[in-house]
């Protein structure tokens, strides 16, 4: 019987990556899928859009049950997550303030209106940002960072990642080797998370060195 991981080499870096990752499912089942995720949320440039078709490519082949793919992958991603949480849970607010302050364009205020928002909206970020690639993985630094309860933080992040999974797991289940049509589209969408990232961070550049020179005219 082919293997999973004989499904994704095409050559390039990443592509060698994924066969590595994903290989632990042809060597432990199931929990290597769930350490692949776990290594994705750590990593972002490792596609779960490749990982987890791959984990119900395997199931649909008999190599582990559905649910069990569905479960232990939405296990590394709340492991994962939590690994990030703890990171900006020790790196702190205070710390984060003290280097906004000495950044330029960047001010005190920005880090403060950040963590109130945050705090408003956090659950919804959390949940939500299970959804959009590369927030996917640093959606858990600034919960850590503002201490969020630690129970909503899981419980945001296990139901999010239980969708997103449940539905690339059953790409995988579905369309077989087909799988990488999804892929495709996958691709098109991080290119215009990406796009958006770029457009707003570029606007508040401007933004904030106009609004620089307007204070020093006015001085």
């Amino acid at each position: 019987m082919m293997t999973t991981t004989e499904t994704t080499t095409d050559g390039s870096w990443l592509g060698s990556l994924v066969d590595f990752v994903v290989s632990l499912m042809d060597v432990i089942g199931p929990y290597g899928a769930g350490i692949a995720i776990a290594a994705e949320n750590l990593f972002p440039p490792l596609p779960s859009e490749a990982i987890l078709p791959m984990a119900g490519l395997a199931a649909s082949r008999g190599s582990f049950a559905l649910w069990e793919a569905i479960l232990w992958t939405t296990v590394g991603s709340i492991v994962g997550a939590l690994v990030l949480y703890g990171i900006g849970a020790w790196f702190g607010l205070e710390r984060l303030r003290r280097i906004a302050d000495r950044l330029p364009l960047m001010k005190v205020e920005d880090v403060d209106r950040t963590v109130a928002w945050f705090h408003r909206h956090g659950g919804a970020a959390v949940f939500f940002g299970r959804f959009i690639p590369i927030f996917r993985s640093l959606i858990s630094i600034p919960a850590g960072v503002v201490h969020m309860p630690l129970w909503r933080f899981v419980l945001f992040t296990g139901a999010g990642s239980l969708i997103w999974n449940t539905i690339f797991i059953l790409v995988g289940w579905y369309l077989g080797e087909a799988w990488h049509i999804v892929e495709q589209y996958m691709d098109v969408f991080q290119n215009i998370v990406i796009a958006v990232v770029i457009v707003a961070v570029a606007w508040f550049v401007v933004a904030r060195i106009r609004a620089l020179r307007a204070e020093n005219r006015a001085d």
